[in-house]
């Protein structure tokens, strides 16, 4: 099959692995700070940013985890549900956005663990969901034969019974269609199951992609066809609503599994089968953790000890500062020691007092004063 002749091919392919960030060479030279005891992790969406704009003092916030050279010296990492674009792309977004150097080490997107799926999927024909380049996001990860649901449905004729009132999707899918045809991938495509589906952001047309879903998932991989098993289905985050540049939160992924649930449930005799990553669940955290620890043994001095390795060593604390107690909150507590929640008042949450379903260890306004609090009680 020739798929993989339209897959995007990034300038960051072949680089290092994105666990195997190391720090600017620059950075090096410099006097390394000694190992902190703590990290963080940042929630993005209603806590560092509302939309593109900085909110909550972030900046400086963020300003006070370097040393004078630019060094990292108090681990962070940016643990949001948010994605669609490859992580080493978000990365130079945030450093732009905010003022500092961030690496894509210290990007974890709803989506990353998707990658612990290339071993199952790398060569299997996939189909991807969202806003962004859901596509290019899993073709950075690995994945050989990838479309987006935009390439895919371009394939079948009519499958979007009301694509003709679409006019502001006509020219996107139209190019993309002839670029199928021009390279005959169009066959294939008609002729190969899908394997799995993955809703790697938030979708942008729900119509299409809710219909699109449903041929593939009810007919065994192959829309047109007669039932057959239900690929796995795979969404990188369940949040119900996020803040976003809007007053008032907006529907986020979780509302769309809703919708393609109910609609799935009531067409097909089989409920719909899926598999929910992303914050509040423990693993994520855990990651996270691990993620912590690497950018602590990259950037800060062990000591000496040469051979250390991420797991010879634990915080004493990590905190998780995030909007959402249904998510960042609850991710937390659903995790464990060493966790400690902070929620901020500049997203999903507003409230005078703590979260009822959700209380957090502590509870401020923004996320300078959460690193107020965070370094004061550390002692740095």
């Amino acid at each position: 099959m020739r798929l993989r002749s339209v897959f995007r091919v990034s300038p960051f392919r072949g680089g290092a692995p994105f666990a195997s960030y190391k720090p600017p060479v620059s950075s090096r030279h410099q006097s390394r700070p000694n190992r902190s005891s703590f990290g963080i992790a940042f929630d993005v969406d209603g806590v560092i940013l509302r939309g593109r704009a900085r909110i909550g003092g972030s900046s400086q916030a963020l300003r006070r985890l370097y040393d004078d050279h630019g060094v990292l010296k108090v681990p962070f990492v940016f643990l949001t549900n948010g994605g669609g674009i490859p992580e080493f792309t978000r990365a130079l977004e945030l450093s732009q956005l905010l003022g500092v150097n961030i690496s894509p080490a210290q990007v974890l997107q709803g989506h990353s663990p998707f990658r612990n799926l290339l071993n199952r999927y790398e060569n299997e024909l996939i189909v991807a969901t969202g806003k962004g380049d859901p596509a290019l996001v899993m073709s950075e990860y690995g994945f050989k034969k990838v479309l987006s649901i935009d390439e895919y449905a371009s394939c079948f004729s009519n499958i979007d019974p009301v694509s003709q009132y679409k006019a502001w999707t006509n020219d996107n899918v139209c190019g993309q269609s002839s670029c199928l045809e021009d390279l005959k991938l169009k066959s294939d495509v008609l002729s190969e199951r899908v394997q799995a589906a993955f809703v790697v952001s938030d979708p942008v047309d729900w119509g299409r992609d809710i219909q699109v879903l449903c041929d593939i998932l009810r007919s065994g991989g192959l829309p047109g066809q007669s039932d057959g098993h239900q690929p796995p289905l795979y969404f990188a985050a369940d949040d119900l609503e996020y803040q976003a540049a809007f007053p008032m939160e907006r529907l986020g992924m979780g509302a769309f599994r809703v919708a393609l649930e109910s609609v799935f449930n009531r067409i097909h005799h089989h409920p719909l089968e899926y598999v929910s990553f992303g914050k509040p669940n423990p693993f994520v955290f855990d990651n996270a953790e691990t993620m912590l620890r690497q950018l602590s043994l990259s950037h800060c001095d062990v000591h000496g000890m040469d051979d250390v390795s991420p797991q010879s060593y634990s915080f004493s604390t990590l905190y998780m500062v995030g909007d959402n107690p249904s998510v960042d909150i609850k991710g937390a507590q659903q995790a464990g020691h060493p966790w400690f929640s902070i929620l901020t008042r500049t997203g999903v949450f507003k409230g005078e007092d703590n979260d009822t379903s959700f209380p957090a260890d502590l509870v401020v306004d923004t996320v300078e004063e959460a690193v107020d609090y965070i370094l004061s009680r550390e002692g740095s």
